[in-house]
């Protein structure tokens, strides 16, 4: 059974977060991934940053940015897959990254080497599902899971998606860019409940959930919660301490804080 298989046999409620790499430095991401670790979550999404992110929030824009000028590239997120795992890192690591960086690195390149540094999925929110065909013969040649997404817009396409869906089916709670918000989606439970009912893998929602409320209510409807825009503000907020060794650890310690408090 793959790492990612395994993340879901997990109890509930199973937390997914998202950081950007390289935000506030590729030093200070590497570390949140090993103590996200012991916070026992069960996959982590690394984001790689890009100059035009149409489904981000300012949150994660800004998060983008800094990484950018630190000149992150999509390298340097597998050069970080393959660090972690040689520290013994078993947590799962899925690839985000839009669709340009990935079309530059050159889409084979990136499945074979993000296959051998120990990476479980890739998420391409730019990508439209029928036009993925491409990429999901490199996902099942480098048994490398694309992850799709599935919105409350999606009625007439649902059972196609969920029908080849592979890793697990990204949900989205809400129309719009990321964020935090107290309002998701009308009628959301019924599009859940749907959506397991096409799907073969498991089932995540994302977009706007920030709090243990959030995770606890929607781990109710689907197997894993991811955050987001929460988790990177909470990093935001402390990159200068971050950035400084003598302080770094104290505010690791408040960022995994908030982590655990999710999970509750």
């Amino acid at each position: 059974m793959s790492r990612l298989a395994l993340a879901f046999e997990q109890p509930a409620p199973r937390l997914i977060p998202f950081i950007m790499t390289g935000d506030p430095s590729i030093e200070v991401t590497e570390e949140l991934i090993i103590e996200m670790e012991q916070a026992g979550v069960a996959a982590i999404e690394l984001g790689v940053p890009f100059s035009d992110p149409s489904a981000d929030g300012p949150v994660i824009q800004a998060a983008g940015e800094r990484a950018l000028s630190q000149q992150v590239t999509c390298h340097d997120v597998l050069q970080l897959g393959r660090r972690v795992r040689e520290r013994g890192c078993q947590t799962p690591l899925i690839l985000f990254s839009y669709l340009n960086p990935l079309l530059q690195y050159g889409m084979e390149k990136l499945f074979q080497e993000a296959s051998e540094a120990g990476f479980d999925g890739v998420i391409i929110p730019d990508l439209p599902f029928e036009e993925s065909s491409p990429f999901r013969s490199l996902s099942s040649r480098y048994q490398l899971p694309l992850i799709s997404f599935v919105a409350p817009t999606s009625r007439k396409r649902m059972q196609k998606i969920g029908e080849e869906a592979e890793g697990f089916l990204y949900c989205i709670s809400s129309l719009g860019t990321t964020g935090t918000r107290q309002e998701f989606a009308d009628r959301i439970e019924p599009f859940l409940q749907e959506v397991k009912r096409y799907s073969r893998v498991p089932t995540a929602i994302g977009f706007g959930i920030s709090e243990p409320k959030h995770v606890r209510y929607f781990s109710e409807w689907v197997d894993a919660v991811i955050v987001g825009s929460a988790l990177v503000q909470k990093i935001a907020e402390r990159k200068e301490r971050l950035i400084q060794k003598n302080s770094r650890q104290q505010a690791l310690g408040e960022i995994i804080a908030f982590v655990k408090e999710l999970r509750k």
